[in-house]
């Protein structure tokens, strides 16, 4: 189990300053999906719009993956924002525990958080917080559709 009182004592304080209560998400995290991850995000993050970032998406055959890998593929995705500024940390945590960033000792953590741009429909280009998958995409295929959503969509068809 995480120790979230040894978490928020050693946040960098760059998670404090203004711009960076943004996220970014791509992939189970998206209204679309309606999944009890995005139940947590409606209720904790005001949507801003659609936004688009640069990464590449992978088919590891039971689901999809996007790296930050810089493929000059464009990953369509939606921008929220923090309702309450005071519960960025905590909020925070709690994602980096969905996601695991900190996995249990015996395992290994398959996705890291940074802080990367991403832009608005409008053209508007601000930073954000996502999630990356960091395990291996060695021979994995990659996705050339630009969201996930799409991705689901041909994939159940």
């Amino acid at each position: 189990m995480i120790s979230y009182k040894i978490l928020f004592e050693n946040l960098n304080p760059t998670y404090m300053q203004p711009g960076n209560q943004f996220l970014f998400v791509y992939g189970s995290l998206l209204s679309g999906f309606k999944s009890s991850a995005y139940e947590y995000i409606f209720k904790h993050f005001r949507f801003v719009g659609d936004a688009n970032t640069i990464g590449t998406i992978y088919d590891l055959g039971d689901y999809p993956v996007a790296t930050d890998t810089n493929t000059g593929q464009v990953i369509k995705g939606e921008l929220y924002e923090i309702l309450n500024a005071h519960e960025w940390s905590f909020v925070l945590a709690q994602l980096d525990d969905y996601e695991g960033l900190y996995p249990e000792q015996e395992e290994t953590a398959q996705y890291k958080r940074s802080l990367i741009e991403v832009a608005l429909e409008n053209g508007q280009k601000t930073q954000a917080w996502a999630y990356w998958y960091i395990g291996d995409v060695t021979g994995k295929p990659v996705i050339h559709l630009n969201s996930m959503i799409d991705y689901w969509k041909v994939k159940n068809k």
